[in-house]
């Protein structure tokens, strides 16, 4: 289908302030959008309350307001401006939020708006638990065994019946926002009680823990002609139980069988189609470390924090291309600008490693909690490229600013006792990939360090590979360094 010639004005909604979880990831794809509009001819009107962005430098649309991004202030530019469409699934969970507000204020009625790309159904049936919940047992998808609470009675009544640990989501919230891991019940009266307030919806999805299962994303494009490809698939470093936004993640994933990566891969096609997603969406999987058995946790029915990842490790223009699909475009019309022939419908294909380390900001905040969970706590990311899972590792923690006194270590952890080393394992903080190679160069097995934290023996043999080379390379000076040990 060619581009539609009804439509003139576009409104773009940014993410707003920057937040936690929530940062220069939007600020790429609102500015990929702005630029994909504006290059099929459209006037663009972008409203983000944000003013040290890229996205609201004045050449990059029409229009640009810098403004709070509110109910009362949007409709107030938009009676203004008059857009025949908006677009909202490129500025993170701020501009979803608002396009839902809008939609049922009647604002966009009252205008005779489009909501353009993805459907308010659709955003609905991702972001409303109950209805997600539906929409995957209709299609067969397997969840964790659930339930929705719209108060702290209902949640206590659901921990009665299955134990502890439980997790709680709050819906329409990004990071994790308000979110948990209740271990017991005065913890999920608290976050539970947390979670309702910040929902938009006052609705929160208690899940049966699967902690300790890997997690898994797939970042996936649809059009309105139901063409899908998968961008890239990634795996968490860290198992189910810390937020993806706080773990290492690594693209493409590593530990997969052909056969898993076929059966998630086709899981993600039909997950998009069922929700009728135009766009690009992030797609979270648990997988049984032991089996094939999985569950899917959540759908981001957006670009997301994780696009951004997988536009730039793979050279895929994600939010441009959903952009372009927005306007009525079919990915297989889109041409690809990185390869300049090739088509939008094409899949990527990585014959390198990608790594991505979150940056906290414990360093400027020393009181605050270091103990990593479901909630976001992580304010920035590195990402690296190699070969190689340990070249990209290696590239990555250098590229963290941190201060280390040798390549994977800290001398305050060194002086660390045994026992705070197990204990440290065991409840997860920004300093987890240091203690393991301290553990390891201590001579911890592999499989102790697995049962304690639950990540892939393969991760930690890797791991282990760069921590016995800094051994062999500590009995040399530079002078005397063999040339074959200088290569490996």
């Amino acid at each position: 289908m060619p581009k539609r010639h009804d439509l003139k004005k576009i409104m773009v909604i940014g993410s707003g302030p920057i937040v936690i979880g929530q940062a220069a990831e939007f600020d790429y794809s609102g500015t990929q959008a702005c630029k994909a509009l504006r290059e099929e001819g459209y006037e663009v009107v972008l409203v983000n309350s944000n003013p040290a962005t890229i996205m609201t430098d004045t050449e990059m649309a029409d229009r640009v307001y810098i403004e709070p991004i509110t109910l009362e202030t949007i409709s107030a530019i938009l009676r203004k401006e008059r857009p025949q469409g908006i677009i909202a699934t490129l500025g993170g969970q701020t501009g979803l939020n608002m396009a839902v507000e809008l939609a049922e204020n009647g604002i966009l009625d009252e205008l005779n708006i489009e909501l353009l790309g993805t459907s308010l159904d659709s955003i609905r049936r991702a972001e409303d638990r109950e209805l997600f919940k539906e929409t995957m047992e209709r299609i067969g998808e397997k969840i964790a065994r659930s339930v929705i609470a719209t108060s702290v009675e209902e949640a206590v009544a659901f921990a009665e019946e299955v134990g502890f640990p439980v997790i709680v989501r709050p819906a329409y919230t990004l990071g994790g926002t308000g979110g948990g891991i209740a271990q017991d019940m005065e913890q999920l009266k608290n976050i539970t009680a947390q979670g309702l307030s910040f929902s938009m919806i006052g609705q929160v999805l208690l899940e049966q823990s699967v902690a300790g299962y890997k997690e898994i994303e797939y970042e996936v494009m649809r059009d309105a002609k139901d063409n899908c490809i998968v961008v890239c698939n990634m795996e968490n470093l860290d198992p189910v139980g810390i937020h993806t936004g706080d773990s290492i993640v690594i693209a493409p994933s590593q530990t997969l069988s052909d056969k898993q990566y076929q059966m998630l891969r086709s899981a993600s096609i039909r997950i998009i189609r069922a929700l009728g997603i135009e766009g690009g969406c992030n797609i979270q999987f648990a997988l049984n470390p032991n089996s094939d058995d999985y569950v899917v946790i959540e759908v981001n029915p957006r670009v997301s924090r994780s696009s951004a990842l997988a536009s730039k490790a793979t050279g895929y223009p994600i939010a441009r291309a959903a952009a372009k699909i927005a306007v009525g475009y079919g990915l297989d019309e889109i041409t690809n600008p990185i390869t300049g022939e090739t088509c939008a419908c094409f899949e990527p294909a990585l014959d390198y490693v990608v790594t991505k380390v979150p940056r906290w900001p414990f360093d400027k905040f020393v009181t605050a909690t270091r103990t990593l969970g479901t909630q976001m706590k992580a304010t920035g990311e590195v990402m690296a490229i190699g070969r190689n899972f340990e070249e990209s590792l290696l590239k990555a923690i250098d590229s963290l600013d941190v201060k280390l006194d040798y390549q994977l270590g800290m001398k305050s952890i060194a002086a660390w006792t045994d026992e705070e080393i197990e204990k440290s394992l065991r409840t997860p903080d920004d300093e987890r990939i240091f203690v393991i190679s301290e553990a390891l160069e201590r001579g911890w097995s592999v499989d102790e360090i697995f049962e304690i934290t639950r990540i892939d023996r393969f991760f930690i043999n890797k791991l282990n590979n760069i921590v016995q080379l800094a051994k062999e390379l500590k009995r040399y000076t530079i002078d005397t360094l063999p040339p074959e040990l200088l290569k490996r």
